[in-house]
């Protein structure tokens, strides 16, 4: 840990205070149907037609039901649109490759994942899909996927808000607002800077380099048809070759990185993601890919505040996330920093910290930074493998999406993840106390209480019952490269970060099998949709009812006090539900890592 470490963490910090309002004020505008904004000469008619392609009136509004009908019903015909698309690749156009049909399996899991915002890829981008699979097939659930959930956040924020009413919205004009307003004019803008800084965007075929000086390496024999060849026990038949080529990948990639972490997706265009320097190249760039993540789902803390009518309620939220942050942060920069003691054992200086899986271009507070982001927010883009990460360091990140990923979370979805604590959080002040639990001037009552817990327990089963199933069945363990406590953490890794919709992988786990995609597929549907149905009924129920006046009994959310039971809520739900898993990975793993006694 060092003072340039602190200065750019305090820096990340302070911009992203500074953004917060203005951010926030445009999301107010933009998520009220009759809301102007600068753009309206140019793109109110384009709203127009776009509504009136979905047959929508703008005055006419849903009732929690209906929205969310409309939500699920949009996002299941996006799924089945992506899984045709991946399918059908090679009778499609920008094809410049030639790659075939991505299988049956793989095709479901990621038309699930792309249609969750999880964005998890158990493929390689450069060598799977081609430039119409990555441009219409994937960035088209960028944009509306991460729409949805801003959808979501600002229903449930209505229904806060409202006094006995019984409409929260119209999806329709929300999801139309949301892209033309917001997302597609932010993207471009991004875009441009991203191709300013060296980030490809072209429909060139791939490059052919030759190298400098060859390498060897153990290729598979494959026959005619591509296929590898097998012996007799049915292991593939390795042979060493001299590799004297390099194949450089193009594509447009700037315009599908922009909405990947605006949007808080983090599909790589590219395999490694944003530690590739055709996706990430220099420093300036990956500071603001990591502030880009954060941007939205910190301004929707401020509208939650306007909305209300109380803007220290939006404010205490808001340090509620940072606060949880800067802790995770500090946390995993200090694991990685204080690297292996087994290396330093031997001689490596333990100055340097651990530096495996990282690119050299960024180091180890920067590769700290994105990852802690990249798990607080559900983005799953990522600058280093973190499967590399120290013990504790990879706990950290892990801890981070377990706790819901309410840590300013993904775009709509870390707000009304937050929402679900907050209920919590006031119910169980009102039990402290004895009084009926109050919200806002709204009292809360069982119904609420049961479908904030309910919402949970849905990510719960997710993570730990996917895991559970994994780790009992042969497919489970066939698709670990570590066995012990660091298989067990690549396996709940991976069913945390697709139950919690984040998309990062450990990247020592082989997941890209039938029963791994199925498994990995069905928990994001569950994180994402099956989640939103109590989110939702939730969001109906509050709007229902009538705002009464505070009282001197009445428990302010605002101030520090808020601030911490809030806090302390979120790490009571989220480390009692999850300690054990955590205490048999990634801390038996330090231990070991440690030589800690405490284990012969």
């Amino acid at each position: 840990m060092n003072t340039y470490g602190i200065v750019q963490l305090a820096l990340f910090v302070v911009i992203l205070l500074v953004l917060t309002k203005p951010v926030g004020l445009y999301l107010l505008r933009v998520l009220d149907a009759e809301g102007k904004t600068f753009l309206d000469p140019v793109l109110r008619p384009v709203e127009r037609l776009l509504l009136r392609l979905f047959n929508v009136k703008k005055g006419i509004e849903q009732d929690w039901k209906g929205y969310t009908l409309s939500m699920l019903c949009f996002s299941l015909v996006g799924l089945l649109f992506t899984y045709a698309i991946l399918r059908l690749q090679h009778l499609l156009p920008l094809n410049p490759q030639g790659f075939g049909p991505v299988s049956a399996d793989l095709a479901f899991n990621t038309a699930a994942s792309f249609a969750t915002n999880t964005n998890w890829q158990n493929y390689g981008g450069e060598s799977t899909l081609p430039y119409f699979s990555q441009m219409v097939g994937l960035t088209f659930h960028n944009f509306v996927s991460a729409a949805a959930g801003i959808a979501i956040a600002a229903a449930l924020v209505r229904g806060i808000a409202r006094n006995s009413a019984k409409t929260i919205g119209n999806f329709w004009v929300d999801l139309v607002r949301i892209n033309i307003y917001l997302l597609i004019p932010i993207c471009l803008v991004f875009a441009l800077f991203l191709v300013s800084q060296g980030v490809v965007q072209n429909f060139k075929a791939y490059e052919k380099a030759n190298l400098i000086e060859p390498i060897w390496a153990d290729t598979a024999v494959k026959d005619p048809a591509g296929n590898e060849v097998k012996d007799e026990k049915g292991n593939t038949i390795m042979v060493t070759q001299a590799i004297k080529t390099q194949i450089i990948a193009q594509g447009p990639a700037a315009s599908q990185v922009a909405i990947k972490m605006l949007g808080t997706n983090g599909g790589g265009f590219f395999n490694a993601n944003a530690a590739h320097p055709y996706e990430n190249p220099t420093p300036l760039s990956s500071f603001l890919q990591i502030l880009s993540i954060f941007l939205i789902p910190s301004g929707l803390t401020y509208y939650l505040g306007r909305m209300v009518k109380k803007q220290h309620h939006g404010w205490a939220v808001w340090s509620a996330m940072t606060i949880l942050f800067i802790a995770v942060t500090l946390v995993c920069w200090w694991a990685e920093s204080a690297g292996n003691p087994r290396l330093h054992a031997i001689g490596v200086d333990p100055s340097g910290g651990n530096m495996e899986g990282k690119e050299v271009r960024f180091g180890i507070f920067n590769s700290a930074l994105f990852a802690t982001v990249t798990t607080a927010a559900s983005c799953g883009a990522v600058n280093a493998m973190h499967d590399s990460f120290t013990p504790l360091g990879g706990l950290a990140i892990l801890f981070n999406i377990q706790l819901g990923e309410v840590v300013f979370g993904g775009v709509g979805a870390g707000l009304y993840g937050m929402i679900i604590f907050i209920v919590l959080a006031v119910f169980l002040t009102g039990l402290m106390v004895g009084r009926t639990p109050e919200y806002l001037g709204k009292k809360i009552d069982s119904y609420d209480v049961k479908a904030a817990v309910l919402a949970l327990l849905i990510v719960v089963f997710g993570i730990l019952g996917f895991s559970a199933w994994a780790i009992i069945s042969k497919w489970g363990l066939a698709g670990l490269n570590n066995t012990g406590p660091h298989g067990l953490t690549e396996i709940s890794y991976a069913y945390s970060s697709a139950t919690g919709n984040n998309g990062s992988a450990f990247a020592g786990l082989a997941g890209n099998t039938p029963w791994y995609n199925t498994t990995l597929g069905l928990a994001m549907l569950f994180g994402r949709f099956i989640m939103i149905v109590p989110v939702m009924a939730l969001a109906g129920n509050l709007s229902r009812k009538k705002q009464i006046p505070s009282s001197g009994g009445s428990f302010p959310v605002w101030g520090p006090i808020f601030t911490a039971v809030l806090i302390g809520t979120v790490f009571i739900v989220g480390a009692l539900t999850f300690l054990p898993a955590l205490a048999l990975g990634p801390i038996v793993e330090h231990f070991i890592m440690m030589r800690s006694a405490v284990l012969y």
